[in-house]
Order: C-alpha cells, then sequence, then structure tokens
C-alpha cells in the first residue's frame, strides 16, 4: 500500500516536471543555491551543502543544450551568493554587492554548462565533482585575482569533512564535498528512474520469464552494481573524514609550548569612516594591552611571549609619525612583549602598504609582512577611471600596493606566518610562510568595515580550515571581532564577542613538522582542473559524434 502511493506521487511529480520542464529545473535550481547558502557559518548546518550539489546536479544534467545547464548554474548561483555576500554593500549601497553576486554566478555557471558536458560519461559523478573544483578555482583566480569566497570547503569547519584539509588543503575538501553530492545526486537518480520504470520491467520480467532467467539477462545485476557504485560514491569522503580526523595529531602537543595574546581594542563607530578616528583605534588597542598588562603584574593572567594587534591597529604610521611610535614602544615595554602591530605605511610615492610589523618595545620596528594579496575595489581600484562611472564610492578605494616575501616574521624567536585579512581566503595565503618555516599562524584582520554581519564568521571558518590544512594553531586578532584561538584540529578554543574590548590569552604549542598538504600545495587542484580538462574534451568528442551519427541516419532514412 505505502509503495503504491509514494510510486503514485513519484508519477505525479513527473508529469509536473513533465509538463512544466523548464519552471521545475529553474525553482530546483533556486533551493540548490539557497541550501548552499544555509550551509555557511554562522549556520552550522555543514550538511545541506552535498544536498545543495545534488540539487544543482540533477538540475543541470541531461542532453539538452549546454547553454541550458550554463543558466541553471547561473541561477544557482545568485540563490547563493546574493544571500550570502550583502555585506559587501552594507555601506556603498547594492549595487557593488549584486554585481560581485552576479561575476560569482557566472563562475556557477560555468560548473552547470561543464555538468551537463560531462554528466553523459561513464562515472559521471566523479567528472561532475570535479567540474565543481575546476568552476572554483577559475572564480578563485579570475578576474582581478579571483574571489573565493563561498567555496564548499569554507562551510565545513564544523563538519566530517574537515580533516581533509590536512590532505589536500581547501581543494580536496571542496571536491569531497561536492562528489558526495554528485554521488547522492546519482543515488535518487537510479530510484527517480526505478520508480518510472517499474511498469516497463514487469512486463521485461514477464518476457523473461523466472526470476532466474531475468537475473540471467543482465539487468539485476547491473541494477545492483549502479546502486552500490552510486553509495559507495555517496559515502566515500565523508567516512574518510571521519576516520582521518581521529589520526590527526595531537593539537596540544609540539615540539615547545608559547603564550601568545591577542588584543581586540574595537573601534569607536563601524563602517567606512571608521578610521577618520585613526588616533582612538591606536589609543583603543594600547588601552586594553596595558590593561593585560596589568592583570600580568597581578599574577590574573599569564605574562605572553608575543601579543598580536589586529590589521589597521595603528593606521596611524608609527615610522613617520612619533607620537604613533611611542605610545606602541610604551605598550610594548609595558607588556613585556613584542607586538605583531597591523599599520597602514605610507611609501615614498604615496602609495600605501597594509603591514604588520613586530615592535621590539625600545628597539622599535624589526620584521614586517607587507600584504601581498590585496583587495580589488577596496584596497585598490583595477581600472578607476572606468568604474567610477558607475559608482561614487570609487574614488574611496585605497591606492594600496602588494608587498612581497615569505609572509613570515619573527618574534621572541618565534617564526609567525602571517596572512592579512583578505589574504586568508585564498591557499596560497601560507604557502611561502610555511616553507619558510612558520611554526605558528596569525591573521590580523579589520571587519569594522562590514558592520554587524555575517562576513567575520565566514572569515573565522577560513581561519579554521588553514589551521587544519597547515597543522598549525592559529590565532585571528580583529579589530572589532570576532578575535579567537584556534588549535591545529581546527576547533575554536576561545573567541571574543562582536565590538567589546577584548584580550584572548593562551599557550600554544609550536612544530616543525609538516601535513601533506603543505608539501603538495596546490597539486591537488591542478589535478583536479587538468583531469575535467580532459573528461570536457572527451565528452566534447563524444558529443559531436553523436550529433554527426544523427545527421548520417537523418541522411540515410531521407534516401530511402
Amino acid at each position: 500500500m505505502v509503495r503504491e502511493r509514494v510510486g503514485e506521487s513519484v508519477r505525479q511529480v513527473s508529469a509536473v516536471v513533465r509538463s512544466h520542464p523548464v519552471a521545475a529545473r529553474a525553482v530546483s535550481a533556486i533551493c540548490a543555491g539557497l541550501l548552499l547558502f544555509g550551509s555557511f557559518p554562522p549556520r552550522p548546518w555543514w550538511f545541506l551543502a552535498p544536498l545543495g550539489v545534488a540539487a544543482l546536479t540533477l538540475t543541470v544534467r541531461g542532453d539538452g543544450r549546454l547553454r541550458a545547464g550554463f543558466g541553471y548554474g547561473f541561477l544557482a548561483g545568485l540563490a547563493f551568493f546574493v544571500p550570502l555576500l550583502p555585506w559587501t554593500g552594507i555601506y556603498v549601497g547594492p549595487a557593488p554587492w549584486l554585481a560581485l553576486s552576479t561575476a560569482c554566478a557566472l563562475h556557477l555557471g560555468l560548473f552547470g554548462l561543464l555538468a551537463r558536458l560531462v554528466g553523459v560519461l561513464p562515472g559521471w559523478p566523479l567528472w561532475v565533482a570535479l567540474a565543481w573544483t575546476t568552476a572554483e578555482w577559475g572564480r578563485s583566480s579570475f578576474p582581478f585575482g579571483g574571489f573565493p569566497w563561498g567555496r564548499l570547503a569554507f562551510g565545513q569547519a564544523d563538519g566530517w569533512f574537515l580533516s581533509l584539509a590536512a590532505i589536500g588543503g581547501a581543494p580536496l575538501v571542496g571536491f569531497a564535498v561536492a562528489l558526495t553530492g554528485t554521488g547522492a545526486a546519482a543515488l535518487v537518480s537510479l530510484l527517480w528512474s526505478s520508480r518510472l520504470s517499474d511498469d516497463v520491467r514487469r512486463s521485461a520480467d514477464a518476457e523473461a520469464g523466472s526470476p532466474e532467467q531475468a537475473a540471467a539477462s543482465g539487468r539485476t545485476p547491473v541494477s545492483r552494481l549502479g546502486y552500490a557504485a552510486a553509495a559507495f560514491t555517496l559515502l566515500v569522503m565523508p567516512l574518510a573524514g571521519l576516520f582521518l580526523r581521529s589520526a590527526l595529531p595531537d593539537p596540544d602537543k609540539g615540539d615547545r609550548t608559547v603564550t601568545v595574546a591577542a588584543i581586540q581594542g574595537s573601534v569607536p563607530r563601524l563602517g567606512l569612516d571608521f578610521n577618520a578616528q585613526r588616533r582612538a583605534v591606536l589609543d583603543n588597542h594600547v588601552r586594553r594591552t596595558e590593561e593585560l598588562a596589568a592583570e600580568v603584574a597581578a599574577g590574573r593572567a599569564p605574562r605572553p611571549d608575543v601579543v598580536i594587534w589586529p590589521e589597521n591597529s595603528s593606521d596611524i604610521d608609527p615610522l613617520r609619525n612619533a607620537d604613533a611610535a611611542a605610545l606602541i614602544t610604551a605598550a610594548s615595554e609595558r607588556i613585556g612583549a613584542p607586538i605583531l602591530v597591523g599599520a597602514v605605511l605610507i611609501n615614498s610615492d604615496r602609495t600605501t602598504t597594509n603591514s604588520v610589523m613586530v615592535w621590539n618595545g625600545a628597539a622599535g620596528p624589526g620584521e614586517r609582512h607587507d600584504k601581498k594579496i590585496i583587495q580589488p575595489f577596496g584596497e585598490y581600484l583595477p581600472m578607476r577611471s572606468f568604474f567610477r562611472l558607475f559608482s561614487e564610492y570609487a574614488d574611496r578605494a585605497g591606492y594600496f600596493v602588494p608587498g612581497n616575501g615569505d609572509g613570515a616574521v619573527r618574534a621572541a624567536g618565534i617564526d609567525i606566518g602571517v596572512a592579512t585579512c583578505y589574504e586568508v581566503a585564498f591557499d596560497r595565503s601560507f604557502e611561502d610562510a610555511m616553507r619558510a618555516g612558520a611554526q605558528l599562524l596569525t591573521v590580523p584582520t579589520n571587519n569594522a568595515t562590514f558592520g554587524d554581519s555575517e562576513m567575520t564568521y565566514q572569515q573565522l571558518a577560513m581561519s579554521r580550515i588553514r589551521a587544519v590544512e597547515h597543522g598549525r594553531a592559529l590565532v585571528v586578532a580583529a579589530t572589532s571581532g570576532v578575535s579567537a584561538i584556534i588549535a591545529a584540529d581546527g576547533t575554536v578554543r576561545q573567541e571574543t564577542a562582536l565590538f567589546v574590548p577584548a584580550a584572548l590569552v593562551a599557550q600554544l604549542p609550536l612544530r616543525d613538522d609538516t601535513t601533506l598538504a603543505t608539501r603538495i600545495g596546490p597539486a591537488p587542484e591542478r589535478i583536479f582542473v587538468i583531469l575535467t580538462a580532459v573528461a570536457a574534451l572527451a565528452a566534447g568528442i563524444r558529443r559531436r559524434s553523436t550529433r554527426d551519427d544523427a545527421r548520417t541516419g537523418r541522411r540515410a532514412v531521407g534516401g530511402r
């Protein structure tokens, strides 16, 4: 009875889909995008991501025109990125937010096109999952250096797939989520086809005779093999992630431990003009550091070996301004430790550099990291004369220039890898620093320009991925929050609230060993892209051959 009702429901849904195919696929694409959005922080629903990939895969697969696959993928992209990225337009209006969301959605449209192309190949769940990682690679690279925000991996900090980052970094995590989704799509596709063809199968079985004869015809074993393959594809990556979690090194063990403090001084006000009171921002961080020094003197807190301030904690250039230098020096001397200071430095050509420098008390500035991956349309504006035609805020973009170097600084005998704010979204952010021997990682960041939005939680999840990827404890120091202490297994040990001055102090292990992901670097993603290109070429040749055969058949029929 239940089976008959389910079968009838499936037939009714199938009838609706057949009668309104475009509308049905459009609704499915929108639902897929919303599922992907729902998997991202601050929501803990990481498991929605494979469901979103599955829904989109089922939507775009088919033998029809490739541009239809692109269209459905683009529609899903809008449903995903428009609610994910509103923080980009909080203080500048909706135009930049919608433009960026549209640009990102185009890459999901590319996935839809690739998925429709390679989705006809044997073993298609693998090829479609590879197409997803290739589309993410494209979005993370082009244009203007790419925009990796919204990669599948960055929604998995609380999920079963997290430990895979230690093997192949964010690309492997994203591939694992995508493969799980395409495996689910394959299983649903098999179940759907099985239900719709019940009548046909019953007729075929009657012709074959006994069940033994039906099995001998090869239909039953092939069906079972298909189900087994789909189930394996669905389960292999989540189970691998769970298994690897227990195999990760103890996050509390290392070659030695150090005490690190992260200072969140907060800002006088939020918005693009938060740094109009630059002295107030610097004073806030000095004051909170001195308060921590008082707690240390009273025995209520351990003395840190190094203190980390956020990005933009001193937008007054301390190399040019004696007052700022004196304040930072006094704070460093009072706490009795070097401070990593996030500062905006003015160059001789009047450009600016977003830097994190080590300030060693009375000895002053030491090593520094100049931000290498700078944010287009924020820290600098590409094609400034063109884009100022579209927004009055264009000329408010900065004139920052990228730095160079290996991204590592040495403070108190500790080699610290630095990725400043936006840099942490990129896989290459810590690569050079890890090769230079970084034993500890930090992400100084300034989120005051994005208000009370989800941005800071999305960025925190990226930092958790990087901690696992490189097997290092990681310290997030934010001007207005959220600051955090993250263990090498990605767990958040301490975190602050938003918009309040705070100080985090923790004993963290230093390590010299490296993960497989650190050693092989970008190799997995490059392999994924190459395999996708090969699959797309094979599918293109097959598609053309099928089309030529069809034309030949029509000519033959016409000739007769």
